[in-house]
């Protein structure tokens, strides 16, 4: 006996940044869901937190803040809007200065000079879903801080299908940000310690 499948495609109701936003005022989303709006589609993060992931987290802030200054503001799991379908909140986003600290909206394309995601449970839709829609928004730069192997995945050139030029640098070497000077970080320091 021969079962014959046929394939359907699946239209996927795509939400934007209003609707996103208007679903937590009105409580279908709650404030301790722990939820971000990419490419339209609500993706739950991985939680709890692991030890070497948070890790990661604070020393990116102190090596970003120590070397970039008075230059940025270093934010940490905060939106970044990047177009009508996606509010991201990325481990950290190295952002313009804004003297009111973001408060009529959150950072765009315009004000990011970097964005970096600590993977330790979410290498493929770091380097998936998440690099082809920060390419599409026009990031300049975003970076994957892999904790498990040890390495920084570097995505650069954005184009409309995501990123032109990808790169893996090794624990053992150093890489400028592309916007913010010549000003080399180690990607061991970045790493949570062995």
């Amino acid at each position: 006996m021969t079962i014959s499948l046929t394939k359907t495609e699946t239209a996927l109701r795509l939400w934007t940044v209003s609707e996103y936003h208007r679903m937590a005022e009105v409580g279908i989303l709650q404030p301790d869901d722990r939820v971000e709006l990419v490419a339209g589609q609500i993706l739950r993060k991985m939680s709890p937190q692991k030890t070497p992931h948070a890790a990661a987290i604070t020393r990116c802030i102190r090596i970003f803040s120590q070397r970039f200054g008075d230059a940025v503001l270093v934010r940490s799991q905060l939106p970044v809007t990047l177009n009508t379908y996606s509010e991201p909140e990325p481990d950290i986003a190295i952002v313009r200065r804004d003297p009111r600290d973001y408060l009529d909206a959150h950072p765009t394309p315009t004000d990011v000079y970097l964005i970096v995601e600590i993977s330790d449970t979410t290498l493929e839709r770091d380097r998936g879903i998440k690099a082809t829609e920060y390419g599409r928004s026009g990031i300049a730069e975003y970076w994957v801080l892999d904790v498990k192997n040890r390495q920084l995945h570097v995505f650069r050139q954005p184009g409309d299908r995501g990123y032109e030029q990808q790169a893996i640098v090794p624990e053992t070497e150093s890489i400028s940000p592309v916007k913010l000077g010549d000003d080399r970080v180690s990607v061991r320091d970045i790493l949570p310690p062995i």
